[in-house]
């Protein structure tokens, strides 16, 4: 193993034995400039900014909130920082055309190949690839069930999203939804998932035990594009972007009737919530601004300046 790669290694080992104090830093993926934004959510304001590599989109934290990972598409990596020094820690390997990602209790990265139909499973500990999981074609979203014993994926071209039993690493399910699916998220208690379809401007609600879709409503939008989803700390409330609609739709988490929308920037697409569920944040791709939308008023109350063709956020809270 090379030096540089055991030290790597290390580091992503020393990162999850405990729970870190957070930064409450912001982290951004600026998808045209290939840096990430780095901002102080207490004050709005940016505190530096980081070149990681090419086509910087999906972004995680590790389970204790040491380690930031992004997907780093035109690279085939995934760029790895300190969280607390902001020190850049090298790249992991990531197959062809990373493009988002989920981080598993254990440590271990789901990852959408996009070009190549399938799921990578990436241990940043020994920088391996432990399993290629064959899925449908463009796979985009992916999302851990809490618990860890599931993972979803969306197939953009497909239109289907696939379950995948994480402890034989297989896919158990199929299920078709409408065209164009690209977000997903899991409920609190793992027992219900939601993905978002852009093409078919739609929002589900599958049954994890059954695999099969309980409730399906059309996003009564104007021009909406649903994408990311994030759901509440209590569970009531989902937050969906838009895309072109510019709007962030807030629903009834068990029914999906709308409840309010609030006014973003152009092309909102991927979002954040902060831990206690006060503060929404999102990238708008084509205003090259974050968003900072108060969820108790569904007002935005500031846009911070970011990099070209912000795409992904994590919150360090």
């Amino acid at each position: 193993m090379k030096l540089k790669q055991l030290i790597l290694s290390s580091m992503v080992l020393v990162s999850v034995s405990a729970w870190a104090d957070p930064t409450h830093r912001l982290f951004v993926t600026n998808e045209k400039d290939n840096t990430v934004s780095v901002i102080d959510s207490r004050t709005g304001t940016i505190e530096t900014t980081l070149e990681l590599g090419e086509r910087p989109r999906g972004i995680g934290l590790s389970p204790d909130h040491k380690t930031l990972y992004v997907a780093l598409s035109g690279d085939n990596a995934i760029g790895v920082v300190d969280v607390a020094t902001l020190k850049v820690l090298g790249k992991l390997k990531a197959g062809d055309d990373p493009e988002t990602f989920d981080v598993h209790p254990d440590g271990n990265l789901y990852l959408s190949n996009e070009d190549d139909a399938k799921v990578s499973v990436l241990d940043p500990a020994t920088n391996e690839i432990i399993e290629e999981i064959r899925v449908g074609l463009e796979p985009e979203g992916v999302a851990v069930s809490p618990d860890g014993s599931l993972v979803l994926v969306t197939s953009e071209s497909t239109n289907m999203v696939h379950v995948i039993d994480t402890t034989q690493h297989k896919v158990i399910a199929n299920i078709l939804v409408a065209a164009r699916p690209r977000g997903l998220a899991f409920s609190h208690d793992g027992t219900r998932a939601y993905v978002s379809s852009e093409i078919g401007n739609e929002i589900a609600i599958i049954d994890t035990k059954t695999h099969e879709i309980t409730k399906k409503v059309s996003v009564d939008v104007p021009r909406s594009k649903p994408m990311a989803i994030k759901i509440s700390p209590d569970g009531k409330t989902l937050y969906l972007t838009t895309g072109r609609a510019s709007k962030v739709v807030i629903m009834d988490a068990m029914t999906l009737e709308i409840k309010s929308t609030a006014d973003v920037g152009n092309r909102v697409w991927g979002a954040a919530l902060s831990r206690d569920g006060s503060t929404l944040y999102t990238a708008n791709g084509a205003s090259n601004t974050v968003s900072v939308v108060d969820t108790a008023t569904s007002k935005s109350t500031k846009e911070i300046k970011v990099g070209e063709a912000p795409w992904g956020l994590v919150l360090d809270d």
